[in-house]
């Protein structure tokens, strides 16, 4: 886990990239920001950089590859999945069928997005933070 790279967020919903770009504004973090509005463009992504992301945010229903799908290529992927970069959903609602499918891809975390802003603004900065602290298997003091 790079905790100095990017925080990727794989979100459809303008709305919602526009709220989530004011929260991470507020919260004044040095991590880059990067959208994407599909599961495909952030896969392709993620293969082809160098770059390693610090955290995934990751909508679970999108067009074209949805969060469930896209979680299970990475978690395939020997080289992503090496890098250790930590894995959430983070979507309007939750089935139970998609919490359990999830976490048998190895996900580490599942967030339903709140409807208030300080809410959300409080999860995002609790979830970060937690991952700041976390020491992951490619950790080199």
């Amino acid at each position: 886990m790079n905790k100095r790279g990017p925080i990727i967020i794989i979100e459809d919903d303008s709305d919602d990239q526009e709220i989530l770009t004011e929260i991470f504004k507020e919260l004044n973090y040095s991590n880059q920001i990067i959208f994407f509005g599909d599961g495909e463009a952030a896969l392709e992504f993620l293969i082809n950089t160098a770059i390693e992301p610090f955290i995934i945010f990751s909508d679970i229903n999108m067009p074209k590859l949805n969060g469930v799908e896209l979680r299970e290529k990475v978690h395939n992927n020997e080289d992503l999945r090496l890098k250790s970069i930590p894995y959430l959903f983070f979507t309007t609602s939750a089935e139970q069928k998609h919490v359990i499918d999830a976490y048998s891809k190895s996900i580490q975390g599942f967030f339903i997005k709140p409807s208030n802003f300080e809410k959300l603004r409080s999860t995002v900065k609790t979830i970060v933070e937690y991952w700041q602290e976390c020491i992951s298997p490619n950790y080199v003091k």
